[in-house]
């Protein structure tokens, strides 16, 4: 079976992730190339599924022209052991939902080395979006580098969605810097980062709950 250029593009969307249940290799091999995007994007995943995206492939979805295409292949991947420089790339991408899912991808792989801490160390500090600073702060909170706790502990002074992303961030690391933080924490004017706070504070000291 073969992806049928002349459908429009639901149609051609729908029968690559098709494929991707029913192991039609060839219909999602088409749709990594197929004209539109959100087609590429669903290829990515059903090739994904299959098991057969390589690493080509992978690298060809975090550099596509389409912001949809780059997030799909960005949670892709998450769980790859391939393309991390170029999904450190992304960090920097044109679009911020790009870039955030990028973050939050760095933050779930086994092998972040210190460049991607760096860069995420760099974007939690200084990206104009806030839900990038809080991705970024998540995903250093996640890889637990402690080249990454000063971003960690710059987050607590952020915007209140982003310091509720960084009180729980601080549950990677530790010394008397982030016991302070802690204690600073239990007085904040926001009741999620409060609460936070005393819980970690608590554990930290082996205090009862």
């Amino acid at each position: 079976m073969t992806l049928n250029s002349d459908d429009d593009p639901a149609s051609r969307r729908r029968s690559v992730v098709s494929a991707g249940h029913l192991g039609q290799l060839s219909v999602a091999q088409a749709g990594l190339i197929d004209a539109d995007a959100e087609v590429r994007s669903s290829a990515l995943a059903a090739m994904q599924r299959m098991g057969r995206l390589s690493s080509e492939e992978l690298i060809a979805g975090l550099t596509d022209s389409a912001a949809v295409t780059r997030r799909r292949a960005a949670l892709i991947a998450a769980e790859s052991d391939s393309a991390q420089s170029e999904l450190r790339l992304l960090l920097s991408d044109s679009d911020d939902s790009v870039v955030e899912v990028a973050a939050f991808a760095c933050g779930e792989r086994v092998d972040a080395d210190l460049e991607t801490v760096q860069v995420l160390c760099q974007l939690a500090g200084a990206h104009e979006d806030a839900l990038c600073r809080e991705a970024a702060v998540a995903a250093l909170g996640s890889i637990g580098n402690p080249a990454g706790l000063p971003a960690v502990i710059a987050g607590c002074s952020d915007r209140a969605t982003v310091r509720r992303r960084a009180v729980l961030a601080l549950a990677a690391f530790d010394g008397p810097e982030v016991t302070a933080m802690l204690r600073k924490l239990t007085q904040d004017r926001d009741l999620q980062v409060r609460q936070a706070a005393e819980e970690l504070l608590a554990i930290e000291l082996g205090e009862q709950l």
